[in-house]
């Protein structure tokens, strides 16, 4: 009981405020940032704004129970004002961190887009929320950089002057490194010709389909068709490459995409013709959910080459996120088709023999 009325004396109503603001908020923390829009399956991300909530609300605690326990006794007043000191500049860093977020979850709720991605509904960015979002953020720096100098009493000017010169000196100096990609961003999602959710093509030594997961200040994370991993890739760098944007096709009956065979000389175009009807009544009956079957196939010579006739099969589909699955099933109904009317796809070689006498 006695250690039970020390700690009570000790602590006051002040002392309850602050360490059970804190718990609560240390205990919530995950609950909080899903409610401001935090993506929970993008874990790394997610994982570190966790961390530096709950480790902020830590400090704040250990600091506290050190200044109330412990310094009294070991310490000066000097030392005891430093604490305290220490304490206001955790709670400024938290409430300016918080602050941030939660004004990044009105501007998304306010300006941002809604749209379905994986089955699952998202607020995805524009440029509106991307710009009121950076100025949200340079707006709280600012004002926590002030009371952190008021709290640390650096009130001169030269001290004052001196931290924000050294801010700005090292703003100064990496600009390059960050500005570029910024603007860029902004760039993208000002054209809305890249948006979270879409499926794109990108071509550069190969080609590369992917699903845009996310588009950061920095950088956008894709997530690749083929392998289902995510692929980063800085803004700057993003905007040099050529980029098919799958997602908004032009035409009604949806994407138009192609398939290119290679069929030999000994096949006659008629036969050519009833391999790929045979293969679209297939496509038909087994792939009506992932293809504009309404809509007509077409099939067309292409090209005739040295040692095959090339055949495009073209057909519409409104389903870009299953394209590699849809190509992968196409070419397998073809080939089984082909293999039942005994006509090789494999391109024949052809020897040219000159004799001279």
């Amino acid at each position: 009981m006695e250690f039970l009325d020390f700690i009570v004396g000790k602590l006051g109503v002040l002392g309850y405020a602050i360490i059970g603001i804190n718990l609560v908020l240390l205990f919530f923390a995950k609950r909080i940032l899903v409610i401001l829009g935090q993506d929970e399956t993008e874990a790394t991300g997610f994982k570190r704004k966790l961390a530096v909530f709950r480790a902020l609300n830590v400090l704040m605690i250990i600091v506290y129970g050190y200044v109330k326990f412990y310094q009294p006794i070991a310490s000066s007043d000097v030392e005891r004002g430093l604490a305290y000191k220490l304490i206001a500049v955790l709670a400024v860093l938290y409430l300016a961190y918080l602050s941030s977020n939660l004004l990044y979850y009105f501007i998304v709720k306010q300006y941002g887009k809604q749209r379905e991605i994986k089955g699952k509904l998202r607020w995805i960015p524009t440029y509106q929320t991307r710009l009121l979002s950076i100025f949200a953020s340079v707006f709280v720096s600012i004002i926590a950089m002030i009371s952190i100098i008021h709290v640390l009493e650096f009130n001169s000017l030269l001290e004052a002057g001196g931290i924000v010169g050294f801010i700005g000196v090292m703003l100064a100096l990496t600009q390059s490194s960050w500005a570029p990609d910024i603007f860029s961003g902004l760039i993208l999602l000002n054209s809305d010709m890249l948006q979270e959710g879409d499926v794109i093509q990108i071509k550069e030594s190969k080609s590369v389909y992917g699903l845009v997961y996310k588009t950061k200040v920095f950088h956008t994370v894709i997530l690749s068709l083929a392998d289902n991993h995510r692929i980063m890739i800085r803004n700057t760098k993003l905007r040099d490459f050529i980029i098919h944007n799958l997602s908004k096709f032009a035409s009604a009956k949806g994407l138009r995409e192609h398939l290119i065979f290679k069929i030999g000389y000994d096949v006659s175009i008629e036969e050519c013709h009833q391999l790929f009807e045979a293969a679209i009544e297939k496509v038909r009956v087994n792939m009506e959910a992932d293809i504009e079957t309404k809509h007509d196939f077409e099939y067309v010579i292409n090209d005739t080459g040295d040692h095959a006739v090339e055949w495009k099969f073209y057909y519409y589909t409104k389903k870009v996120d299953k394209l590699i699955n849809i190509r992968q099933k196409l070419m397998e109904f073809i080939l089984e088709t082909a293999n039942e009317r005994k006509i090789s796809l494999a391109t024949p070689l052809t020897h040219s023999i000159n004799n001279y006498s």
